[in-house]
């Protein structure tokens, strides 16, 4: 197991990913489509690769699924969105930003509180490099519209546009007027998914190949509207929400929309898209039969998310099981654009554009996450709370969960599990294999002082429960 930790910290010091083989030098097109809060099972059944909602009506994202690659085992970099979205955005695990979640990390009430948590910062850092900031030195022109919520403007970070991005984390409404400073009020009644499209399509035929466009959706995050027609249909239909149903079907709905823009613009070909969620779905709405957990814990239902790539001619059609990141996504486009990183900081992903091009798999290392923060709820294992401080270890088939507490370094707190044999998170192996529990530990705290991970130790003095300190 150690080896694979050291293999990823070699990976996380190098200066440049090697270009991608591709038949001609012409840098591809880059259109990320990041939806917020849409969970691994809330596209239709019939995406390949995921099992999805029989209710559930997504054709256009499933056939951008059987154009592309589904990465079956595709994550987030955080179970909330603010600390996923700024992962993504540098290709840098949460300790090297300092983003761990939205707002402050003590969240909830102080007396079911066991620790202090750590202090959580909520603006993307200046010196942190974009992947807007990378490819512009590439000579891409750069777009970012929708939801962006690491600081003021994202233009101050690389984008050349701003269309309705900014520090907000959802809408006041998708329904105009939408009270949003960064993008001029439609028609009463405009649908704000529409609307983003309706942007998006714009700057296909108004951006200087090559680009990058970053279509941050708001949707499917709360408030749950959605066109009332759309609505009162999925109701008909006996949807378990007809709301988020019809929000869902919206999306997808724009999601064609804008493909077909490409196809009119003959641009398809020359266009990688890569489709994901930022983290888990809202746990009222998202589908918790196909994995444990959701938004906001570090089951795989909070950090496992839809991930779709295609470049037709390139990226050959097909499922894969490959562990792939968030952070994975700056050099792996970097790569295929053949372009260097802007800087030599530390990235923590991998090159997966053999992955796509070739079908060869990288490595195998582990996948981790660091999240010192509380958010209030409940879950299956807290009765306030829907995760306490921890960290995750993902390594093959294998993982590892930790819960933070005083005296946790003598006495941690781990669940283990085979996600080969127990999908769901079942059955916490810890006990019955105390030796492997104890080896995923301590690669887990190696990588933690490797990235210098801020663990919180201190109690929290309002706590009114019983503690374990031994």
């Amino acid at each position: 197991m150690f080896t694979h930790l050291l293999l990823s910290l070699a990976c996380a010091q190098q200066a440049a990913p090697a270009p991608a083989s591709t038949p001609d030098s012409t840098q591809p097109n880059f259109l990320i489509i990041l939806v917020d809060d849409l969970g691994y099972g809330d596209l239709g059944e019939d995406l390949a690769g995921i099992g999805g909602r029989e209710k559930h009506r997504t054709p256009h994202i499933s056939r951008l699924a059987a154009d592309g690659l589904v990465l079956t085992q595709g994550y987030s970099a955080a179970p909330n969105c603010a600390p996923s979205r700024a992962s993504l955005q540098t290709g840098r695990m949460t300790p090297r930003h300092g983003i761990y979640t939205v707002g402050t990390a003590a969240r909830g009430k102080p007396h079911q509180r066991e620790l202090i948590p750590v202090q959580n910062t909520t603006v993307l850092a200046d010196e942190e490099v974009t992947l807007a900031e990378h490819l512009g030195v590439a000579g891409y022109s750069t777009a970012h519209l929708g939801k962006w919520h690491l600081g003021p403007d994202p233009t101050t970070q690389g984008y050349d546009v701003n269309v309705a991005g900014n520090k907000a984390g959802h809408p006041k409404s998708y329904f105009s007027p939408y009270k949003n400073a960064d993008l001029a009020d439609g028609p009463e009644g405009e649908y704000l998914t529409t609307r983003l499209t309706d942007e998006a399509i714009g700057l296909v035929g108004e951006l200087e190949p090559p680009f990058l466009m970053h279509l941050a959706y708001y949707s499917v995050h709360t408030p749950l509207q959605a066109p009332p027609e759309r609505v009162e249909e999925r109701r008909a239909a006996g949807a378990k929400s007809a709301k988020y149903a019809a929000m869902v079907e919206a999306l997808d709905h724009e999601v064609g929309r804008l493909l077909a823009a490409l196809d009119e613009a003959e641009l398809t070909e020359d266009t990688v898209v890569v489709f994901t969620s930022d983290n888990g779905g809202h746990m009222p709405v998202t589908n918790q039969e196909i994995l444990r957990g959701y938004k906001g814990t570090l089951d795989e239902g909070g950090v496992r998310v839809p991930w779709i790539v295609r470049w037709p001619g390139r990226v050959k059609p097909g499922v894969s099981d490959v562990l792939v990141h968030h952070v994975d996504l700056l050099p792996t486009l970097l790569s295929l654009a053949g372009a260097a990183p802007k800087t030599p900081a530390a990235l923590d992903g991998v090159d997966l554009s053999a992955l796509l091009t070739t079908g060869a798999a990288p490595p195998e290392r582990p996948l981790f996450w660091h999240f010192p923060c509380y958010l209030q709820g409940k879950s299956d294992r807290f009765e306030h709370f829907r995760t306490t401080p921890g960290g995750v270890l993902r390594d093959g088939r294998w993982k590892l969960v930790e819960f933070f507490h005083p005296g946790s370094s003598a006495s941690p707190r781990v669940e283990l599990y085979d996600l080969g044999s127990d999908p769901l998170e079942r059955t916490d192996l810890s006990g019955s294999d105390p030796e492997r529990a104890a080896a995923m530990y301590a690669d887990l705290v190696r990588w933690r002082r490797a990235v210098d991970a801020p663990v919180p130790t201190e109690p929290e003095p309002s706590f009114a429960g019983s503690r374990d300190d031994s």
